[in-house]
């Protein structure tokens, strides 16, 4: 009985100290990571850093809209598909499914144009906006 209560002794410290070992592992990968990622180390200041994050949302906000516009686009689709379903046999497709689908369509395709009239209305026309045609515009005043 004693060897099994030394045996999980040793292997919880064990367990223990791998886990820590991993943790400090973790923070020195992630802190010869970093000049990489944030800065590159290379005595940017942080108006530069500001300037990549701003040029990564660009970027992003095309993606979304490309997204957005593809899902849009797929759904219209597929609620079309549903209708002549429904139509086919109204007893196995609800009216609503295509419906449903539709209206997601709209939205879908509609989100960019939302998400830009809703940034100017959250941080006003004057503030500088991340646009899914690329580069910041500045609004009016």
């Amino acid at each position: 009985m004693k060897s099994t209560s030394i045996t999980t002794t040793n292997n919880s410290q064990l367990k223990s100290l791998l886990s820590l070992c991993g943790y400090f592992g973790a923070l020195i990968g992630l802190y010869l990571v970093s000049g990489l990622v944030l800065a590159d180390g290379g005595g940017q200041d942080l108006g530069k850093v500001a300037q990549n994050i701003t040029g990564t949302m660009t970027n992003v906000a095309k993606l979304i809209t490309a997204a957005s516009y593809v899902a849009g686009v797929g759904f219209a689709l597929m609620g079309m598909l549903k209708f002549k379903a429904h139509k086919d046999n109204p007893q196995q497709v609800p009216l609503s499914q295509p419906i449903v689908l539709l209206a997601i369509a709209a939205g879908l395709v509609f989100l960019p144009s939302l998400i830009t009239t809703t940034g100017a209305t959250v941080f006003g026309s004057s503030a500088k906006n991340a646009t899914s045609q690329g580069g910041n515009v500045e609004g009016t005043e």
